[in-house]
C-alpha cells in the first residue's frame, strides 16, 4: 500500500505563500492535508476502475460482468449467487462463479470436444484435479485379421500386478465387457460402453510435512512417518500437466503412492535388487528420509535413493532387509531399518499426506494476527530459543503485556508447558505460516496448563498437540485456538484408534473463560466448576471437527462436552459449520447452524438460543428448531401418507405406521462418512451415498459440517453442466469421484 504524503499539494505551493502561511499558523496547510485524503481516495478509487477491466485482476463483484460481456452463464442448477457484502457470500460466488472458468472461456470454445479439455474444466470450473478416460477404449472386442488393434481389447495378464493393482481405477488398462447403463445415469452409474467418457476428480488436497523428527515404536529399527505412530498413506507431490494437450497420469494428480509405482523400473527386477523410484524419492519429491550418521559416520544426508527399498510392510516383524538399506512402504508410511544397525542420531522425513481441508494443524497458508502491540520470540533448532520453554522463560523476564511465540520450523517439541498469565496478559502460540510444529506431552498430570488473572487471553495457532490434553484453571479470560490439533484420544495406535478413549482435549477446572475454536480439530470438552452461582461461560465453534472418539457417538465414554461431577456442563454454546461426534449435555445452545450432532444433545433451558439447517439425532432435547433433520423429512412423510389416505376415501393411517415411515426416512437421511477416525485421509468426509438432504441442507444449499466452506455441491452441479456444454460430439459424460 502507498503512503499517503497529507503535505502533498501543499509543496506544490509557490515558496512565498508557504512563509505568509506559516507565520498566520498554517491554517492553508491543514487545509489542504484534508484535501489531499480526499484526493488519495479518489485516485485509489479510478485504479481500482482501472484494474476492474481485466479479469486478473478485478473485484470478485465484477467477474459476473465481465463473463457476460463473453457470452459466459452462470449455471442456476448450482444456485443462486450469494450477498457480496458478506464473507460467506463472496466464497460461496468464488465457486459459483469461477474466476479461473471466465478467463479461459474462449480459449474452451476454440477446444470444444477434446478430451483434454475435459481435465482442464474440472481444475478451472470445480478446483478438482481430473483424470478423463474414454472407456471405449477398455471395450474387450474381437478383433479382425485385417484390422487388427494390438493396444487395444486386451485379456487379462495375471502377470501384470502392476495392471491388476490399477483396475477398475482411474489407471484401468484392463479390457472389460459392455456395460449398458449412462455414465452420467443418476440412479446407477455405469462406466464401459461406446459412448462413455469418465471424469475422475479428487476431492482431497495434498499437505507436506517437512523434516518433522519421527519416533520408534516398541524397537529401535521401526518407524512411521506419522509423528503421531499411526499408519498413514503418503501421496504423490503431484505437478499438473506440462502440455494442455496431456492427460493427466499419477504423477499429474494427489493419489496416494502405490508399492509397485514407487519402484523404480529401469532397475534389475531382482526384489532384492530394487530401489525407489526417482519420480517418488527426493528432494522437492513426495518423500525423503534423513538418518544422521547412518549407515556410517559423516555420511552424505540425506538417505541416498539407491539404498531406499520399496516394500510391503504389513508383517514387518518378519521383514529383514539387507545391510545399508531402508525398507519403505508407501502404502502404510512405515520404515524399517536392518536390525542390527539402527539409526543412532534419530530420524527425519518430508512427505505428503491427505486430507480434505485446511483445518487443523497443518502447513498450508493461513492468517496470523496478533495485537499492535507485541513481543515476539521465535523459537527452533537455529533461534536463540531452541526450546518453548526457553521462550516462556524469557518472556516472564521480560514481563512483556502482549507476547508472541512463534516456532519457526516442522519440529517436534517435547516439553511440559504449565502457562501462568498476570492480568490483562496475552500470549500467543503460534506455528509459522506454512509449519506444523509438534507438541508432544508426557503422559502424566498436569503437563499442559494455563492459568490467568482477568483480562488474560492465551491463543494457540497452528499446532499439533498429542499425548494430553488442555487444562484450564484459574480467571483467565479467553483461550483461543485457531488452525490447532488437539488429538481426539490425546494419541492414536496403528490403525488409528484413539489411545485414550474417555480423556478429554480440553479440561476447564473452576474457571469462567470464553473458549473460541476455529478450523480445529479437537476431541471432548469438560467443564468442571464447583459453584455455579456465576452465569455459564462461552464455547464458540465455527469451521471444527469435535470428536469425542466413540463409534456409536452414545456410549459413556462418547461425551463431547459435559461435565463430569453434573449432569450438564455449566456453559453456553455456540457452533456453526462443525461436525460433533458424540453426546453433547449443556445449559444451552444458543446458536446451531449448519453443522452435523451425531450423539444426542440435552440442554437444561429449551427457551435460549435456536437451532437452524442442521442434522440433530431424533430424541434430543434442544432448543427451537428450524429447518432441521431429521424433522423436514418426518413431516413430510407423515404428511404423504394422509394425503394419499384421503385421495383415495381412506381413514388417517395409524400412528404404527406413521411411525414406521418416520424411521425409515431418519435411517435414510442419517449422516454417512467415509471415515469416522482421525488420522485417515478422508476423515469426517460425506460419503457419497449420503443423503441430499445433508449434502445440500445447508442454508446456502451446500453441505453440512465442517466442511460447507468448500461448498461440493455447487462445484459438482457447476462442472456437470460444462461438461455436457464441451462434450465430444455423441457422447455422455459422467463425474466418478476418486477420493
Amino acid at each position: 500500500m502507498s503512503t499517503i504524503d497529507k503535505d502533498r499539494l501543499y509543496k506544490l505551493l509557490p515558496y512565498i505563500y508557504q512563509l505568509r502561511d506559516h507565520e498566520q499558523g498554517e491554517p492553508l496547510r491543514e487545509l489542504l492535508q484534508v484535501i489531499s485524503e480526499q484526493l488519495e481516495l479518489v485516485e485509489a478509487d479510478m485504479a481500482q476502475l482501472y484494474e476492474n477491466w481485466f479479469i486478473e485482476t478485478c473485484e470478485d463483484w465484477v467477474v459476473p460482468y465481465l463473463g457476460d460481456l463473453i457470452g459466459y452463464t452462470p449455471v442456476h442448477e448450482a444456485g443462486e449467487p450469494g450477498e457480496v457484502s458478506s464473507l460467506q457470500g463472496q466464497l460461496r460466488n468464488k465457486n459459483l462463479i469461477p474466476r479461473r472458468e471466465v478467463a479461459n472461456t474462449i480459449r474452451y470454445r476454440r477446444r470444444k470436444g477434446s478430451l483434454a479439455l475435459l481435465e482442464q474444466l474440472a481444475n478451472d470450473v470445480a478446483g478438482w484435479p481430473a483424470r478423463a478416460v474414454e472407456f471405449y477404449t477398455l471395450l474387450s472386442a474381437t478383433q479382425a485379421l485385417n484390422h487388427r488393434q494390438c493396444y487395444r481389447g486386451l485379456t487379462v495378464d495375471l502377470r501384470r500386478g502392476d495392471a491388476l493393482d490399477m483396475l477398475d481405477g482411474p489407471f484401468d488398462e484392463l479390457a472389460h465387457t459392455v456395460d449398458v447403463r449412462r455414465v452420467n445415469s443418476y440412479q446407477t452409474q455405469g462406466r464401459y460402453n461406446i459412448p462413455s467418457v469418465g471424469v475422475f476428480v479428487w476431492r482431497l488436497k495434498t499437505y507436506s510435512v517437512t523434516q518433522t523428527p519421527v519416533t520408534a515404536l516398541e524397537q529401535r529399527h521401526c518407524y512411521v512417518f506419522s509423528v503421531l505412530g499411526n499408519n498413514t498413506p503418503l501421496f504423490t507431490n503431484w505437478q499438473r500437466e506440462i502440455e494442455p494437450t496431456q492427460i493427466a497420469g499419477e504423477l499429474n494428480l494427489p493419489v496416494p503412492i502405490r508399492r509397485r509405482a514407487f519402484v523404480d523400473a529401469s532397475v534389475h527386477k531382482d526384489v532384492s535388487r530394487q530401489q525407489a523410484s526417482a519420480d517418488y524419492y527426493g528432494e522437492a519429491k513426495s518423500l525423503q528420509i534423513w538418518a544422521t550418521d547412518w549407515p556410517a559416520k559423516d555420511t552424505i544426508q540425506p538417505i541416498p535413493r539407491e539404498k531406499i527399498v520399496p516394500a510391503d510392510l504389513s508383517d514387518w516383524e518378519s521383514y529383514r532387509p539387507v545391510k545399508d538399506t531402508v525398507a519403505v512402504d508407501p502404502v502404510l508410511g512405515r520404515i524399517l531399518f536392518p536390525p542390527k544397525q539402527p539409526p543412532r542420531k534419530g530420524v527425519r522425513v518430508s512427505y505428503f499426506y491427505g486430507f480434505s481441508a485446511d483445518i487443523g494443524g497443518g502447513e498450508y497458508a493461513r492468517r496470523l494476527a496478533q495485537p499492535l502491540d507485541y513481543v515476539i520470540y521465535q523459537v527452533s533448532s537455529e533461534q536463540k530459543f531452541t526450546t518453548i520453554n526457553q521462550a516462556l522463560v524469557q518472556w516472564k523476564l521480560d514481563q512483556a503485556l502482549n507476547a508472541v511465540i512463534e516456532i519457526a520450523d516442522s519440529g517436534l517439541y517435547e516439553e511440559r508447558l504449565n502457562i501462568e498469565l498476570k492480568t490483562g496478559q496475552t500470549l500467543q502460540i503460534r506455528a509459522a505460516n506454512k509449519k506444523r510444529p509438534v507438541i508432544r506431552l508426557s503422559d502424566r498430570p498436569d503437563q499442559f496448563s494455563v492459568s490467568g488473572g482477568d483480562g488474560s487471553y492465551l491463543t494457540l495457532d497452528g499446532l499439533l498437540i498429542s499425548g494430553r490434553g488442555l487444562q484450564i484453571e484459574g480467571d483467565i479470560a479467553g483461550v483461543i485456538i485457531r488452525h490447532s490439533t488437539l488429538v481426539p484420544g490425546w494419541s492414536l495406535e496403528p490403525d488409528c484408534e484413539p489411545s485414550q478413549l474417555e480423556e478429554p482435549s480440553i479440561d476447564i477446572t473452576n474457571a469462567h473463560p470464553c473458549v473460541t475454536i476455529e478450523h480445529s480439530i479437537i476431541g471432548s470438552i469438560q467443564v468442571n466448576i464447583d459453584e455455579v452461582k456465576l452465569d455459564p461461560l462461552r464455547i464458540r465453534i465455527s469451521d471444527s471437527i469435535l470428536d469425542a472418539t466413540g463409534s456409536d457417538c452414545e456410549g459413556p465414554a462418547c461425551e463431547a462436552i459435559g461435565a463430569a461431577g453434573s449432569s450438564i456442563a455449566h456453559a453456553v454454546l455456540t457452533i456453526k459449520r462443525s461436525t460433533v461426534f458424540g453426546r453433547i449435555d449443556t445449559h444451552a445452545i444458543e446458536l446451531a447452524e449448519n453443522s452435523i450432532f451425531m450423539g444426542t444433545i440435552r440442554v437444561a433451558r429449551r427457551q435460549l438460543g435456536c437451532m437452524r439447517f442442521c442434522y440433530v439425532r431424533p430424541v434430543s432435547r434442544t432448543p427451537k428448531r428450524y429447518h432441521c433433520q431429521p424433522d423436514l423429512v418426518e413431516q413430510l412423510a407423515e404428511n404423504s401418507l394422509i394425503q394419499t389416505a384421503e385421495k383415495a376415501g381412506q381413514p388417517k393411517p395409524d400412528k404404527t405406521v406413521i411411525d414406521a415411515a418416520k424411521r425409515l426416512e431418519q435411517e435414510r437421511v442419517r449422516p454417512q462418512f467415509n471415515s469416522f477416525r482421525y488420522g485417515t485421509p478422508s476423515y469426517c468426509q460425506l460419503a457419497e451415498n449420503c443423503a441430499d438432504e445433508i449434502n445440500r441442507g445447508a442454508d446456502d444449499e451446500s453441505e453440512l459440517g465442517v466442511f460447507h466452506d468448500l461448498f461440493q455441491p455447487q462445484r459438482e452441479a457447476n462442472l456437470q453442466v460444462r461438461l455436457d456444454e464441451y462434450i465430444p460430439a455423441r457422447a455422455d459424460v459422467g463425474i466418478i469421484v476418486s477420493s
